[in-house]
């Protein structure tokens, strides 16, 4: 007995897969209330250690929040920044300031996701790895991506904020995190290659440089 998909939904999965980008520039246009429920749905449905689904998202409806939100990602940005010129160049921190790292103002729906509160309670496969938590939240936002994607809808993953400046911001209990600021919109194109390929910052490395077998081996780049 298989209990592998069709040829066609196979291939569904595989595009999908392929074809997710990190998004940045979107279109103003709203997300339909039931569409929006069913993508977070999709994120629910990921799997967590323990089952103990530490994910938490918080919809931004306020424009005067979703503006906050926007004037925290810029300092950080800023920031950051900084800290590239500091350990590359001058050049380099241009680059970066170049670089579109959001787009929060622009996107019809921004969700931030957190990790939950007291989740020292959760032991059960925890105990060696506290952070498989931060990994089930990381799940549940990639299921969130490929529905996405699957809808036509451009996503993006920001991380460029102070988590407690944020935390304070939305009024999170002591414990509870955010680990991600996420834009949902639709979009003129998806990106053919990530943004960050195709604005020349850096390139990807090929699968053959992280696979290893029975042990930790060096790739033959780095071998002297």
């Amino acid at each position: 007995m298989s209990f592998a998909y069709s040829d066609a939904d196979k291939a569904a999965i595989y595009k999908v897969i392929t074809e997710r980008r990190d998004m940045r520039h979107f279109l103003p246009t709203p997300i339909a209330p039931e569409l929006l429920q069913k993508l977070l749905q999709a994120a629910h449905h990921a799997p967590s250690v323990g089952l103990m689904q530490p994910w938490r998202f918080i919809r931004i409806s306020d424009v005067t929040l979703r503006k906050a939100i926007h004037t925290l990602v810029d300092e950080e940005r800023k920031l950051t920044a900084q800290a590239i010129g500091e350990v590359e160049d001058t050049a380099r921190m241009a680059e970066f300031m170049r670089l579109k790292v959001e787009g929060i103002l622009d996107c019809g729906e921004v969700l931030v996701a957190t990790l939950c509160d007291q989740r020292e309670k959760h032991i059960f496969g925890r105990r060696t790895l506290p952070e498989m938590d931060l990994a089930s939240v990381s799940c549940a936002i990639q299921n969130l991506w490929l529905a996405a994607r699957a809808e036509g809808i451009g996503m993006g993953w920001v991380s460029l904020f102070d988590p407690h400046q944020l935390a304070q911001l939305l009024n999170l209990p002591e414990g509870a995190k955010p680990v991600a600021i996420l834009c949902l919109g639709y979009v003129n194109t998806f990106y053919k290659l990530p943004m960050l390929v195709e604005e020349g910052w850096t390139t990807e490395k090929p699968l053959a440089d992280m696979l290893m077998e029975n042990g930790w081996q060096p790739h033959e780049s780095t071998r002297t």
